[in-house]
């Protein structure tokens, strides 16, 4: 008696994953070579029935032509395993479609990730913040107010759960909004453990993604692997504090490579950890010491992702609403004095910033940087000729 074809698909996407998992389990098959083998037979399955042959041609190693030969099973069940008994995990392959679109488009993609917590977040327009895991007091300060106001607006704050800046952007995005760790472990490890509390709160109001399958702990290969998922996943990175050689330097040269822009703080010249900073700047990264700026050079980015939801109702949650603006976290649509000013002046018809600072008496910079964060609200809208006008 044939299956119902709701029934057929499923077990053949469930056959495809353990086909997966077996894939990424094999020694020496990295995300590259893992890459070549799905676009040469075209399904985990069919490159595991490829046989010896095929495998040569594309010059994989011994020791992996042993192991695809006569793959663990009973680990790949292992994790399955995990998977079911795990509250909100989730295994996702590169050919979901609920993938990562901007991971998906760097060179060494994982072709698998493992994730507890809420799994839409991925998808979701993203800062990645990173720096020094000793900052100083004031480093770990400016990082958390940068993560919450930019959380308040909308945006995932991504990170690596690492000590210091990590810890810290992870912690003052948990204030208003959601946040991203990823993982240099596998999913069901905490490294640091100090960050342990840390990681429970990400699982619940925010997620943990990682390359590494459960029961894999921290090895010092891992971190650099972990920081190109930083950068793939988001818009853009921006570095606080940095040594001259560091792990944030490295995801800031993927971040490059990947096409991402390049943020960083400016510091101290007598302060070590702002030398990095200040050699990303040199480098053509993008100096920032204000909110207003960051979101300035984001705005380009996130403009083409709000008209995409809006054309796009049918698209799973997301930050942007059906208008076509970032959904007001928990706290942004409580306007301050100034914004709260601003909006009451701006008529429905399009006025020009001079028209708003003679009429506020507010300073321009004041007025253009209000402005801003009106139009990322949904509250504002920008038209041709640096006019703007109420929605």
């Amino acid at each position: 008696m044939t299956a119902p074809r709701s029934a057929a698909s499923a077990e053949s996407m469930a056959a495809e994953l353990r086909a997966l998992i077996a894939l990424v389990q094999s020694r020496g098959l990295g995300p590259r070579r893992i890459g070549q083998l799905l676009s040469r037979c075209g399904s985990a399955q069919a490159a595991l029935a490829a046989g010896e042959r095929l495998w040569r041609d594309l010059r994989l190693p011994a020791d992996s032509l042993a192991e695809l030969a006569r793959p663990d099973w009973q680990r790949v069940d292992q994790i399955l395993r995990w998977a079911d008994e795990t509250e909100n995990a989730w295994l996702l392959g590169r050919s979901d479609p609920a993938y990562p679109p901007r991971l998906a488009e760097i060179a060494s993609a994982p072709p698998l990730l493992f994730g507890v917590g809420d799994q839409r977040l991925l998808r979701e327009p993203q800062l990645g913040i990173v720096g020094s895991r000793n900052p100083t007091a004031s480093g770990a300060q400016t990082t958390r107010e940068f993560a919450a106001a930019l959380a308040r607006l909308g945006l995932v704050i991504t990170s690596g759960l690492a000590m210091g800046i990590d810890a810290a952007a992870h912690q003052g995005a948990l204030t208003t909004g959601r946040t991203i760790a990823v993982l240099g472990t596998g999913p069901d490890r905490v490294y640091p453990q100090s960050n342990r509390e840390l990681s429970r709160r990400i699982m619940e109001a925010g997620a943990l993604v990682t390359e590494f399958a459960p029961g894999v702990g921290p090895h010092s290969s891992h971190f650099p692997r972990r920081n190109r998922i930083i950068s793939g996943l988001s818009l853009g990175v921006l570095v606080t504090e940095a040594a001259p050689r560091s792990g944030s330097l490295i995801t800031a040269r993927q971040a490059v490579e990947q096409g991402r822009e390049v943020f960083a703080i400016p510091g101290s010249i007598h302060n070590p950890l702002a030398r990095g900073c200040h050699a990303l700047i040199r480098d053509g990264a993008k100096l920032v010491d204000s909110i207003d700026q960051l979101l300035e050079e984001l705005l380009p980015q996130l403009k083409p992702l709000t008209e995409f939801a809006n054309a796009s109702p049918s698209a799973s949650p997301s930050p942007v609403t059906a208008a076509g603006h970032l959904e007001q976290m928990p706290g942004a649509d409580h306007l301050d004095a100034e914004q709260q000013r601003l909006l009451e002046l701006l008529g429905y018809d399009p006025m020009t910033p001079d028209e708003l600072i003679q009429r506020s008496q507010m300073p321009a910079r004041e007025v253009s940087s209000t402005l801003l964060l009106l139009e990322l609200k949904g509250l504002v809208s920008a038209h041709p000729g640096g006019r703007f006008s109420r929605c």
